[in-house]
């Protein structure tokens, strides 16, 4: 008789008895599924959109309401000043801004091409790419509707009216891509790896190694010696530390000499906020060590639970702006979507601490209460 059915009975009574197996095996596909149903959309919807209307006329307000009235833009702000425009941009309060100067509808009624420009971060070069086409689409519709009315002169008369001639476009576009003006998209991937990189090897490593002590038996002869739990944990993660940090100066290189990739911000400032990152990374390590009896429950904790969501929901692979409101909500609890707009604006927009100090305070809340849990976990199991 053959062996192969008892093998297979023992593993599944195997799984049966392992309870914290069951609910990664059963539970958190299920999850997943739920989630990334929802999340998983490249359309580009409610892109936050500023307007600096100089004209200031019925005309240049119906051209900014026809953005509007479409799912691909959301009123951000109302703009006065360049000034105020480049920070919008640099401080992700809005991914595109329309700029309509003064004497547009003047010289609309002349029968000239009014100047319209729209200014987008191409930080995101997906999302950029799509602003422009849908706002070139706009355009084109509003030009058609405007010749209706009788705008536009002809190509060698523009102080003509309409003639039979073959009029002129009324409106001329001049879009204008900044922090990546070729809209190349590993300007926007490699930055997103680093982060990437980091939680996975830090979250993983420390909470495999720890897993690994515990199967061994090492850890609870350290839990017997005169080392107290926090002298324990400090020393178990401070390598981790050093691990990340000498990522992050390998993948920069790598990013800046082979991939091209522009650097503008500060090295320094990104070695700070990848602290704070690393301090969330690691306190999931502790975490899920305190939670899994060995290294296959700890992998497939971490991947489930924390790498996968992460991953589709952080701003990584889909735009939060396109996922349904509920599940914008959630993205708010990742650390890493707070972690990706720093390594971005340091990468592409040599964004500043005063740009950026609400994602990093966040990271920091995030960094301490993880810190705090997985840490009094710990003890409570070393006791």
């Amino acid at each position: 008789m053959s062996v192969f059915p008892y093998l297979i009975r023992k593993e599944f009574l195997q799984l049966r008895r392992d309870r914290k197996m069951l609910p990664i095996v059963l539970i958190a596909p299920v999850i997943q599924l739920i989630l990334l149903g929802y999340a998983a959309n490249l359309d580009v919807r409610h892109v936050p959109t500023a307007v600096m209307d100089r004209d200031n006329t019925a005309v240049s307000r119906e051209l900014t309401e026809r953005f509007f009235a479409t799912d691909y833009f959301n009123r951000a702000s109302g703009l006065e000043s360049p000034e105020a425009a480049e920070q919008a941009l640099v401080t992700g309060e809005a991914s595109a801004v329309i700029v309509i100067p003064s004497g547009f509808s003047r010289d609309l009624l002349r029968a000239e091409a009014a100047q319209l420009q729209l200014l987008v971060d191409g930080a995101n070069s997906t999302t950029g790419t799509s602003v422009l086409n849908y706002a070139n689409i706009i355009v084109q519709e509003y030009q058609r509707e405007l010749m209706r009315r009788g705008y536009g002169g002809t190509a060698g008369d523009a102080g003509a009216g309409p003639a039979a001639g073959g009029p002129q476009a009324p409106v001329r576009a001049q879009p204008r891509v900044w922090f990546n003006p070729e809209l190349e998209s590993k300007n926007f991937m490699v930055p997103g790896i680093l982060a990437l990189l980091l939680m996975v090897i830090t979250m993983l490593l420390s909470s495999l190694a720890i897993v690994k002590e515990k199967e061994l038996g090492t850890l609870e002869q350290l839990n017997v010696t005169p080392i107290k739990p926090r002298e324990l944990i400090i020393g178990k993660l401070i390598p981790f530390v050093i691990i990340g940090f000498v990522d992050v100066l390998l993948v920069i290189a790598v990013s800046r000499f082979l991939f091209r990739v522009p650097f503008v911000g500060s090295v320094a400032l990104l070695l700070a906020m990848s602290l704070l990152f690393l301090a969330t990374t690691l306190g999931l390590g502790l975490l899920i060590s305190t939670v899994s009896n060995n290294q296959q429950q700890a992998m497939m904790t971490s991947v489930f639970f924390v790498m996968v969501p992460m991953f589709f929901l952080s701003g990584f692979a889909f735009p939060i702006e396109s996922m349904p409101r509920s599940i914008q909500y959630i993205t708010y609890l990742l650390p890493l979507r707070y972690f990706f707009v720093i390594i971005r604006g340091i990468f592409l927009k040599g964004a500043g601490l005063a740009v950026l100090w609400d994602e990093a305070l966040a990271l920091a809340v995030f960094g301490l209460a993880i810190l705090a849990l997985a840490a009094a976990r710990f003890r409570k199991r070393a006791g």
